[in-house]
């Protein structure tokens, strides 16, 4: 696996693999790597015959309050994890590389990103377009491989996609679970045990939704009222939403209705997590 660290090297090794007729995927990460990261690379390989990942902690999609300082880096152990997949290369940039000093230009998705954790975490993925936007125009992918478990952000880079005409295929792979049903993330890693097994609340409360739903039940408020139920049995897990939202536009739906996202975000301790599922 080829390891580099600047734009102008990385796009002239994507280019030359696609002047041999090779199909580009790419799958961009923070690092961090667990089993929901990998199954991207496994479908990147599935799909192509030149995969790229990306390692970069993007500064510019957390808060002042959120823990960019404390984002967990284990750089020899993710490279490791990306050469046992057979990666074909790693593009790891420092902040300077993506963000020169002058640097002023944002991508935003208007009419969006102020929805879900665009609302309780304000200019998050303005952060996000914008390190995609850049990630793309340097690597020029033919497909990019997204994870369920940032739905919200899945919905908003095929937006952008769509809008400013990348030429590229967006893949949206299944969450990955722990076998007690916890999505994982990057950020469990910040929970202690009790406040891991506490976080089960979030998987627990979307299975008694969907169950509802089968049962009949396609009212969102009242399929809302039931998560909450479940949330107020886990009172140390404090809830930031629970909506149920059209999966493109990430819209509140007053009916539920299959392909419908049911999203959820909480607290577990200062650990904040999000999960959610499609009703079928």
């Amino acid at each position: 696996m080829k390891i580099l660290r600047k734009a102008i090297e990385t796009r002239s090794e994507t280019r030359a693999a696609k002047l041999q007729g090779k199909r580009v995927g790419f799958v961009p990460t923070m690092g961090a790597l667990h089993e929901g990261h990998i199954s991207l690379i496994r479908a990147a390989k599935s799909q192509s015959n030149f995969v790229v990942a990306s390692i970069f902690v993007n500064p510019t999609q957390f808060g002042p309050t959120e823990d960019l300082a404390k984002y967990p880096r284990p750089f020899e152990a993710d490279r490791q994890k990306l050469e046992a997949e057979r990666v074909d290369l790693l593009f790891a940039p420092s902040v300077e590389e993506m963000y020169p000093p002058d640097a002023g230009t944002l991508v935003t998705a208007e009419g969006i990103t102020d929805r879900l954790d665009g609302r309780s975490r304000p200019g998050h993925f303005r952060g996000v377009t914008t390190i995609v936007a850049k990630l793309f125009h340097i690597i020029e992918p033919d497909v990019a491989f997204f994870g369920q478990k940032d739905a919200a952000q899945a919905a908003i880079i095929k937006r952008m996609v769509r809008d400013l005409m990348f030429s590229v295929e967006i893949v949206i792979a299944p969450i990955v679970r722990e076998s007690d049903g916890l999505a994982l993330s990057s950020r469990n890693a910040y929970l202690s045990p009790a406040e891991r097994k506490q976080a089960t609340v979030l998987s627990r409360a979307l299975r008694e939704v969907e169950k509802r739903y089968r049962d009949g039940e396609r009212s969102s408020a009242k399929l809302i009222e039931t998560a909450r139920e479940v949330f107020a049995g886990e009172l140390s897990v404090h809830l930031d939403y629970i909506e149920i939202v059209d999966r493109d536009t990430l819209e509140p739906l007053s009916e539920a209705q299959a392909g419908s996202l049911v999203a959820v975000a909480a607290f577990a301790g200062t650990t904040r997590l999000i999960d959610n599922l499609m009703l079928r």
